[in-house]
Formats: C-alpha cells, sequence, structure tokens
C-alpha cells in the first residue's frame, strides 16, 4: 500500500470516529434535556388536609380525610390559617388539597378565594368542608373556580367529611364523627343524631369529653396532635390512645377550679358576662363565664403573648336569639381582627387595645 492511500484510509477512520462521536454526544444532549425537562416538572403525588387543630371536629376531619385519601396534614388555628395556606401554594408536588373546619371571615374570604385561584390554575383538586356561616358570594366565587364546596351549617364539618366519603372509610369512621359532634354541641343535627344512636350514649359521651380534653389541653404540643389524627385514622377509641383518660383527669381538676376563679373574677353588662383568662383555655373557661353570669351570652378572652392580641371566645345559652357567628365576624373584622361561627358559638381574634371595644358593642348587639 503506497503512502498516499495509506493517508487517505487513516483520514476515513478519524471522519467515521468524528462522526459518531458527534452523534452519540447529540444524543446524550438530547437525553439531557428530556430529564432536566422531567426534573422541572415533577410528578404532583402530594396529598394535604389543612385543618382546624383547637377542637374535636378539626382534629376528627383531619383523621377521616387521612383515612380516605392519606397524605399529610397541616393543623392551625384560625390566624395561622392563611400562612398555610400560604406555603401549600408553593408545593409543586401537591395534586389534591383538603381545607375542613376553617371558617372564613371577611377579613380572610377574599385572601382565601385568591389562593383558590392559584391552585386550580394549577389543575390542584381542592375541597373546601365548613360548616360555619360563610358568605353566600364567596361560595359563588369558589364553585366557579370548580373548587368542591361542602358546606352545611346543620352538621359538624367531620359529619360532613363522613358523609361525603364514607364509601372511602372503614366502619370505625361513625364513631369519629360522632364525637366531632357532641363536643360541637351538633348531635341533636339530622345526620348527627343517626350518628349517636348507632352508640350506647354514655360511652360517645366520654369518649368525646376525653377526646377534647386532650385536644383542648394539648394545644401547644403540635406533634401529639398529629399523633392523634393518626390514631383516630387508625381507627382507635379514645381510650385505646395512651393516658387519655388520664391527661383529661388533670384537665378536669384545673376546671373544677376554674369555678371558683370566675365567680370572683367575671364581670357583666345588661347582656353579657365577660372575662380575662389568665391560667386555662379561653374555649374551657366560657361556659362557666355565661352559665355563672346569669346572661344569655358568655364571652372569655386570653392574651396570646406576644402577638398584642386576644383569643377570644363566645356561646350562647338556648335563650339567645341573637346569632352569634354573624355578629361576631363583622364586629372583629371593624375592629381590625377576625372571627366568626355558630348562632351559639364562635370565637374571635382581636387586637388587645380593642378587647373592651368589642365588649361593649357585641352587648348592644344583642337583643
Amino acid at each position: 500500500m503506497t503512502a498516499k492511500k495509506t493517508v487517505k484510509k487513516v483520514a476515513k477512520k478519524l471522519a467515521k470516529k468524528t462522526l459518531a462521536g458527534k452523534i452519540k454526544n447529540s444524543a446524550t444532549k438530547a437525553t439531557a434535556k428530556k430529564v432536566t425537562k422531567k426534573a422541572i416538572k415533577p410528578k404532583r403525588t402530594k396529598v394535604i388536609c389543612i385543618s382546624h387543630k383547637e377542637d374535636a371536629d378539626g382534629i376528627s376531619s383531619a383523621a377521616l380525610i387521612r383515612q380516605a385519601f392519606g397524605g399529610d396534614t397541616v393543623l392551625v388555628d384560625y390566624p395561622g390559617q392563611m400562612d398555610a395556606l400560604n406555603q401549600v401554594v408553593s408545593d409543586e408536588k401537591l395534586k389534591s388539597l383538603y381545607v375542613c373546619d376553617l371558617g372564613l371571615s371577611k377579613k380572610t374570604q377574599d385572601e382565601f378565594v385568591n389562593i383558590m385561584t392559584i391552585l386550580r390554575k394549577r389543575k390542584v383538586t381542592v375541597t373546601y368542608i365548613d360548616h360555619h356561616d360563610i358568605d353566600p358570594n364567596v361560595v359563588r366565587a369558589l364553585e366557579k373556580l370548580k373548587v368542591r364546596v361542602i358546606h352545611n351549617i346543620d352538621e359538624c364539618t367531620a359529619v360532613q367529611v363522613y358523609a361525603a366519603f364514607k364509601s372511602k372509610l372503614d366502619d370505625h369512621a361513625p364513631f369519629v364523627a360522632t364525637c366531632a359532634a357532641i363536643t360541637d354541641y351538633m348531635e341533636d343535627r339530622p345526620i348527627g343524631s343517626k350518628l349517636l344512636q348507632i352508640y350506647d350514649r354514655q360511652f360517645a359521651l366520654i369518649s368525646a369529653t376525653v377526646l377534647t380534653y386532650n385536644i383542648v389541653g394539648r394545644q401547644k404540643e403540635p406533634d401529639y396532635l398529629l399523633y392523634l389524627v393518626e390514631e383516630l385514622s387508625e381507627s382507635k377509641f379514645p381510650h385505646e390512645i395512651p393516658n387519655t383518660f388520664e391527661f383529661a383527669q388533670i384537665q378536669v381538676e384545673k376546671l373544677s377550679q376554674m369555678i371558683a376563679k370566675v365567680k370572683d373574677g367575671m364581670k357583666t353588662m345588661k347582656n353579657v358576662g365577660y372575662m380575662e383568662i389568665l391560667d386555662s383555655g379561653a374555649s374551657g373557661a366560657v361556659n362557666f363565664v355565661m352559665g355563672l353570669s346569669g346572661k344569655n351570652v358568655g364571652i372569655a378572652y386570653k392574651e396570646r403573648v406576644g402577638h398584642d392580641i386576644y383569643a377570644v371566645s363566645v356561646r350562647g345559652s338556648k335563650d339567645c336569639r341573637a346569632h352569634l357567628g354573624k355578629i361576631v365576624n363583622i364586629l372583629a373584622t371593624d375592629l381590625g381582627g377576625s372571627g366568626g361561627g355558630h348562632d351559639k358559638a364562635c370565637g374571635a381574634v382581636i387586637p388587645k387595645p380593642k378587647i373592651k371595644k368589642f365588649i361593649t358593642e357585641l352587648n348592644k348587639k344583642i337583643k
């Protein structure tokens, strides 16, 4: 072979190698691009339930959602509701969101609709389940966004969760819903009363009470509240959860001491009895304030240290004809806070300097 032919042959081999290299590099780059694209758009698989942490209705609702759909639970109070929602908006993996037992006030409803708009644009499935009084315009706005709204002021939230998803729940779920109905004073409603008939009344009452005392007494222990959700979702009765009865007994002893404190510390106006609570939860003391004052409405409020606000609980007797939830919603908003709830039981967050005005104005509006 001549030198000229040898050079041509070597050149030809080099050209083939170079071409093969280019093809391989192009394929590698294309694969890399595909991998990068998949990394940018992760598959949405996450299910989240945001529910009320302060009572058995919110905890029970979260437990039933967990049993039906799995996923993660986020427990919040009313002031923390919007912060929690704003956090889930940024979660690219979010597929389905359930919001339970978190009533909307005039202060929060517009922001809530805005957040739902963002989530629906991202094709996140949203279900809102609640029993507090709500502006019909807000319901229409949510339904227009194709948010599933399950809303009935005549049944507590957990009962509505059970009724909507019972095909996905086990035979223990009615008991969880019954406990919620009892503690929300709604066990006499159409569905709630039928669920209560399934069980021995005294057994249901003591179970609901023990559950409530553990929830109210552990508000500063978020991990424990999530533990309760998990245990209830796994079909545990309250008495089967370790130390619940022992802890409830401690709470009962504290509440019994509250009676004497309310007698000494409460004040009254024409239509209301009221008191600042220093060493227990306002919701645990408010019924004592109402009952011992002899008034149709009781108000108990406790400072949230470091936030310059009062957490307020309001309760009405059977003789109270005013819808306290509607009145408190408007009044709290006007004073720079937020609030709302049922006709005979509701709550609010009020700026500290406005608490006396809140009580005075509420007294005026009750006839």
